[in-house]
């Protein structure tokens, strides 16, 4: 038999709840004006073909975009002050429970990364196949020479025979096969494709979670401050290592992209705010998407748009296509136009005067300031696909802003997972009330393992804020064995005045 101990009640039967807030606070919806006219089609058609939200068909279009233009284009956003260069790769989350189709989305928007490295391999394979005949060639030749030398040797004429050996070219190797994509590799191994590929290299991971966990080791922290090199996309990298050597890196450039639960990023997200891993690495995913879900669901089989999915692959083979006009095969480095300085000089200002203000969360400060760079991308990267070539204008500009205010909102979400935790797991207890056991403990919520209330101490949080807003009060027992035991019930006033959903 359990006997009651003491009952911890935060009202009386009478009194009625307050209302609880909401879990999550708001955030933008994507527009199809924010995107290029080239791009949109087939972004919201992926879209609506496989029921997801279209925030995470654009992210995953402009982080793969973005990755393949590389540093074939760069931006100096002052006219003046050279110092300042953007590098547009960009690093992008999609964030979502595990039915919120994040990896088809990745899927469907990154199929031409695979078509145009099938054609990077195919190229690699034929030049392979060349450089043996031309080897075989040369190895004849060489052997025609010595032949040649050694006559002219016994003849006495020592030059003549240097003059016949020096006939005989090295064969130029088949070179390194070009690569877009990584999906997982040691820091050493990156580094080596990334000298293989100066213009950049697309991290694309199913899962961005086990990569963000790894990061948080503290025998993973030298791989941790390589990729935090690598967000600007134009610094250099060296390290040393037994049985690899010295790894100059010329260009650390990396563009990420991946799928993320909402759980998974939580304990990341505390640990930035906590000092634990506050070192900019989470601030870095500037594309970091928390849409809300869909509302309904229905039934659509179709095929996918032929026309915009054609338009879309031109996009990718355009960009990677793209050359340097400079005759010494650096990047092409653009400027805003008058008008379009203007409008990014205003919001640059807006900005940082926000941010001195001193309001803000620190993390989400941190997260804005970064946020210069990204637009800059943003603004490059439209103004190529729309066909600007010498300067980026004020309809480009305009598009990138646009997602400067997009992103905030879901930053201002994603942090929210720290301030708000307890917030948005009583509003999922309460919503799921009906599959709770009435009375409910602690274990049995726990044992749910909902998003976001898998651990003790999330559930307790939870569990406090219904506690403060008298949606449940508390009883304390002893159980058969001697054992303390806390039980919640819902408070009466919930079913009588009709329950707040």
């Amino acid at each position: 038999m359990n006997i009651l101990l003491k009952e911890l009640s935060s009202y009386c039967a009478t009194e009625e709840p307050v209302p609880l807030p909401a879990g999550l606070p708001p955030v933008d919806a994507l527009l199809p004006e924010m995107l290029p006219d080239a791009i949109r089609g087939y972004v919201m058609d992926v879209s609506t073909r496989q029921q997801c939200p279209p925030d995470y068909c654009a992210v995953a279009a402009i982080v793969a975009l973005s990755g393949v233009l590389g540093r074939k284009a760069l931006l100096h956003p002052k006219q003046n002050d050279k110092d300042w260069v953007v590098t547009p790769n960009q690093w992008g989350a999609l964030i979502g429970g595990p039915s919120a189709m994040k990896s088809p989305a990745l899927k469907a928007m990154t199929f031409p990364l695979e078509i145009i490295e099938a054609d990077l391999r195919e190229k690699y394979e034929n030049a392979v196949a060349e450089h043996e005949f031309d080897s075989e060639i040369i190895e004849m030749e060489r052997a025609a020479a010595k032949r040649s030398a050694k006559k002219k040797t016994e003849n006495g004429d020592r030059e003549g025979a240097r003059q016949e050996l020096r006939k005989v070219k090295s064969a130029i190797g088949p070179g390194k096969l070009g690569r877009l994509v990584i999906n997982d590799a040691t820091v050493e191994a990156l580094g080596e494709r990334l000298n293989e590929n100066p213009n950049g290299l697309i991290l694309i991971r199913d899962e961005l979670a086990g990569w963000l966990a790894k990061m948080n080791f503290e025998e993973y922290a030298a791989d941790r401050a390589f990729y935090l090199e690598c967000f600007n996309g134009d610094g250099r990298y060296t390290y040393d290592r037994i049985g690899r050597g010295t790894i100059n890196i010329q260009h650390c450039n990396l563009s990420i992209v991946g799928g993320i639960q909402p759980s998974k990023i939580a304990p990341i997200v505390r640990g930035a705010v906590n000092g634990v891993g506050d070192d900019g690495l989470i601030q870095r995913f500037q594309l970091a998407v928390w849409p809300d879900s869909l509302n309904g669901w229905h039934w659509i089989d179709r095929p996918a748009d032929v026309y915009r999915k054609e338009r879309y692959l031109e996009i990718f083979k355009y960009l990677h296509a793209l050359e340097s006009n400079d005759a010494t095969g650096e990047p092409i480095c653009l400027h805003f136009t008058t008008e379009a300085q203007l409008t990014f000089i205003n919001w640059m200002e807006e900005l940082h005067t926000e941010v001195l203000k001193g309001e803000l969360p620190s993390i989400l400060a941190s997260h804005l300031l970064k946020m210069p760079k990204t637009i800059c991308g943003l603004a490059l990267l439209f103004a190529l696909i729309d066909g600007e070539h010498d300067q980026v204008g004020q309809d480009s500009t305009d598009k990138a802003l646009a997602w400067a205010s997009y992103l905030r909102s879901h930053a201002e979400r994603l942090y929210s997972v720290v301030s708000d935790a307890g917030i948005a797991g009583a509003n999922l207890i309460y919503s799921r009330r009906d599959k709770l056991p009435d009375p409910f403990t602690l274990r049995d919520v726990q044992r749910k393992q909902w998003t976001g209330l898998s651990d003790n101490r999330s559930v307790f949080e939870s569990l406090e804020v219904l506690l403060d807003h008298r949606y449940v009060h508390e009883r304390e027992f002893m159980g058969p064995q001697g054992h303390h035991k806390k039980e919640y019930h819902w408070n009466p006033m919930l079913l009588s005045n009709g329950a707040r959903e």
